[in-house]
């Protein structure tokens, strides 16, 4: 949730105070429209907002000390080598999409994909 979403949400519990409403939060429990409750409820709030951007800020430091690896690739490991992409659209030649996924595992849809790349 960013700062925008976190000061909506007190917007939100605010409104339903107005309104009468009790407000239960999940993990702490029945907050009311009293001075102490709200209090609880800014203070919370605050909390898991700062959690989140230390989140965001450990991920962002993670990847800047991954990037310095040489090795280092962005995104998901691919999961078929260039030589069984390359062995499948072969066998595309003479097999269906179906046959050619029963043969070698690879989806229709990568298939289909790696096809539209080698056009190019």
């Amino acid at each position: 949730m960013s700062h925008v979403a976190t000061v909506d949400a007190i917007q939100t519990v605010k409104e339903l105070f107005e309104k009468g409403v009790k407000v239960h939060v999940v993990n702490m429990g029945l907050v009311e429209n009293t001075s102490t409750g709200k209090l609880i409820f800014n203070v919370m709030s605050a909390f898991a907002e700062f959690e989140r951007d230390m989140i965001v800020e450990r991920t962002q430091e993670g990847k800047a000390i991954a990037k310095q690896r040489e090795d280092f690739r962005e995104g998901r490991p691919k999961k078929y080598s260039k030589k069984q992409i390359e062995h499948a659209l072969e066998l595309l030649k003479t097999h269906s999409y179906k046959q050619v996924e029963e043969m070698t595992g690879i989806s229709k849809s990568t298939l289909i994909r790696a096809k539209k790349k080698t056009k190019h």
